[in-house]
């Protein structure tokens, strides 16, 4: 079972994407050409593929499970190509709290 939020990772690129729920990954889905190396991470660390036509996306457990440090570089790498934040500063004490912090700002 998927715990929401997620985020998305597409292959070649540092982007992350922030996935509130099940609804928004379909929306994306209706936007994006996946690769067969893109994949969604958890608030538990847990990785899926994506498997997706234009009406519906199925997630597909790799059986991997990212750690806290994992996922930072991932946000490190993500917030690098912005270049706005003190990647030094990037710290998280779990898997959960560092997908949330992409949670984009109302």
């Amino acid at each position: 079972m998927v715990n929401w939020p997620c985020i998305l990772k597409l292959d070649g690129d540092d982007e992350l994407i922030y996935l509130d729920s099940e609804q928004q990954l379909l929306n994306e889905c209706e936007d994006l050409i996946f690769s067969q190396d893109d994949y969604v991470i958890d608030s538990q660390g847990l990785s899926y593929s994506i498997s997706s036509n234009n009406a519906s996306a199925e997630l597909i457990n790799n059986n991997t499970q990212l750690t806290v440090e994992e996922v930072t570089a991932l946000i490190q790498a993500h917030e690098f190509s912005f270049a706005e934040v003190c990647l030094i500063k990037i710290q998280f004490v779990s898997v959960s709290d560092a997908i949330h912090a992409l949670k984009p700002s109302d």
